[in-house]
């Protein structure tokens, strides 16, 4: 009894943990397309950690490892997919020619956009939750880690914005170009040959009105012999 108890115990767990993360996974996937309230979410999370390490003046180092982690993440954002000056990359993901530089190409990133923002997110989670434990608070002048930190920022976006000089590509796409009323339907019809045909609204190839194919009118189909 007491093993069959046991077994429907962590078969109702499982299954409860398996819901939970089922349900976490759909509403990640349901903000997929609203980045906008994604990083104010994370701006939000930042501004908290920052405010509660400033009232503790404590856990600099935690402050210094998150500032790491997110630089670490955001050169990852802005590197593309395939980089040719790694030898076990091949760079097709970059134009090599003028013909391919002209040709739209989305910009492939080594880190795409929502997990970007998942890992940023996360990790300012954790840091905040480290803020909680004590073994957590090493003492340490942080006037130092900040000024080492502007360094390491300064020294790695300038190696980075060398890497995009060097092999000619911008980490934004604004997509293809659109043209005015392009997709628009008009016409009586809606379709895109919609008073396109004659003036009067009918098909006509010989000038008068109604649908007549050698010159004359009322609606009649003449051949020549």
């Amino acid at each position: 009894m007491m093993e069959g108890s046991d077994q429907e115990e962590s078969s109702s767990m499982e299954t409860t943990a398996a819901n939970v993360k089922r349900a976490i996974q759909y509403w990640l996937d349901k903000s997929t397309i609203h980045i906008t309230p994604r990083w104010i979410l994370f701006t939000v999370l930042l501004s908290l950690f920052f405010l509660r390490i400033y009232l503790i003046q404590g856990y600099f180092i935690v402050a210094y490892g998150l500032g790491i982690f997110l630089l670490n993440n955001f050169i990852a954002f802005l590197s593309p997919l395939e980089d040719p000056s790694r030898p076990e990359d091949d760079g097709v993901g970059l134009p090599s020619t003028a013909k391919e530089g002209k040709e739209y190409r989305p910009f492939a990133r080594r880190l795409p956009e929502f997990k970007f923002w998942m890992a940023c997110t996360r990790g300012v989670g954790t840091s905040i939750v480290m803020t909680f434990f004590s073994v957590f608070d090493v003492p340490v002048f942080w006037p130092i880690l900040l000024m080492y930190f502007g360094v390491l920022f300064f020294m790695t976006m300038k190696r980075q914005i060398a890497h995009m000089y060097k092999h000619r590509y911008v980490p934004i796409s604004f997509g293809k170009s659109k043209y005015k009323d392009a997709g628009k339907e008009r016409g009586e019809f809606g379709g895109g040959m919609a008073g396109s045909i004659g003036s009067g609204g009918n098909p006509s190839y010989g000038g008068g009105g109604g649908a007549s194919y050698g010159g004359g009118g009322g609606g009649a189909v003449s051949r020549r012999r």
